[in-house]
């Protein structure tokens, strides 16, 4: 960090001349400062703008304060507000190189490049803002290789869940339609089953019903046995006609008492 420790003097048409109080606020708080009572710097220096807000010392220190205390939004806001409204280039410099640094902190190494190449432009010769433009750099790279690389990353990751999905997908439909198969074998088979039993029964039915046309029936007469019941009756009664017949010619047979 660059730190205004003494009490600097800006010529901005004409020179300033800083009121006893702020000096007084501003060395009090460089004091502090240096003791790494960076709070108890931070509130003299605050009292010290207050009197005059244009001092750039008492702004600039403030700033260093806040970034002690990893305040780097406001030290950031601080130094912006500096570096805008300063016309020395050496000011603008150093405001430019601390806004870098606290966006550096906060990892927001685009902008950080941006204000370290402000701060070249004002004082090219600085070798410590070149060293942190470098350095910016090269985190921003790793960052973006980092990037590129969690992206590939993820998209790999993307490609095997969607192959793994596409594959369990594809292994659900496979056990469905093996479990659909199995069914249909079944249903088949049962079908098969009872065709079977059916034709079974069909033909154990077929085979009583020709056994019972086979076997005479006490209660049914065949035609053929009717026809020879009747002749037979019509010989028996023939024959019994022709009997009574003979008994007839022959005469009764008895006893005959004459009567003399």
């Amino acid at each position: 960090m660059k730190q205004l420790i003494i009490i600097i003097y800006i010529v901005l048409q004409g020179a300033v001349v800083f009121a006893q109080k702020e000096k007084k606020y501003i060395h009090n708080g460089n004091k502090l400062y240096q003791q790494q009572k960076y709070a108890e710097a931070e509130a003299s220096y605050r009292q010290s703008v207050e009197k005059t807000k244009e001092s750039v010392a008492g702004n600039f220190n403030l700033g260093d304060a806040l970034y002690k205390q990893k305040k780097f939004d406001n030290a950031a806001q601080k130094f912006t507000e500096i570096a805008s409204s300063s016309e020395n280039k050496a000011v603008k410099a150093q405001a430019y190189h601390n806004l870098g640094n606290s966006l550096l902190e906060n990892k927001k190494l685009e902008e950080s490049i941006e204000a370290y190449k402000k701060s070249l432009i004002n004082n090219p010769k600085d070798d410590q803002t070149r060293y942190n433009l470098a350095y910016a750099q090269e985190k921003l790279k790793q960052q973006q290789q980092q990037d590129k690389n969690n992206k590939d990353k993820n998209k790999d990751k993307k490609d095997q869940d969607k192959k793994d999905q596409n594959k369990d997908q594809k292994d659900q439909n496979k056990d469905q339609k093996d479990k659909d198969k199995q069914n249909k074998d079944k249903k088949d088979q049962d079908k098969k089953d009872q065709d079977k039993d059916q034709k079974d029964k069909n033909k154990k039915d077929q085979d009583k019903k020709d056994q019972q046309g086979q076997q005479p029936q006490p209660d049914k007469l065949s035609k053929e046995d009717a026809e020879r019941m009747l002749e037979a009756l019509k010989n028996e009664e023939k024959n019994t006609q022709d009997k009574l017949k003979n008994k007839k010619a022959k005469g009764v047979k008895g006893r005959i008492v004459k009567d003399w």
